[in-house]
């Protein structure tokens, strides 16, 4: 069986790392987007407050399955 997938670019955050920013992006988009299958990490950045890491961002491709 062949697929079709499309994607979607979405930024998540976290104060605690990279890999809360890419749960948090996730979970948020599992809530409205179906057939979710793979991600990609395309972009990781922070914000910097008083020379400390205030929040981390990770930009994400995530491919969903086109139904039909």
């Amino acid at each position: 069986m062949s697929h079709v997938y499309k994607t979607l670019e979405l930024t998540g955050s976290s104060t605690s790392g990279s890999d809360d920013a890419i749960r948090t992006a996730i979970e948020r988009a599992s809530k409205t987007v179906r057939n979710m299958d793979w991600f990609e990490v395309v972009e990781t950045r922070g914000h910097i407050e008083d020379g400390k890491i205030a929040h981390w961002q990770v930009t994400l491709k995530i491919g969903f399955r086109l139904e039909g």
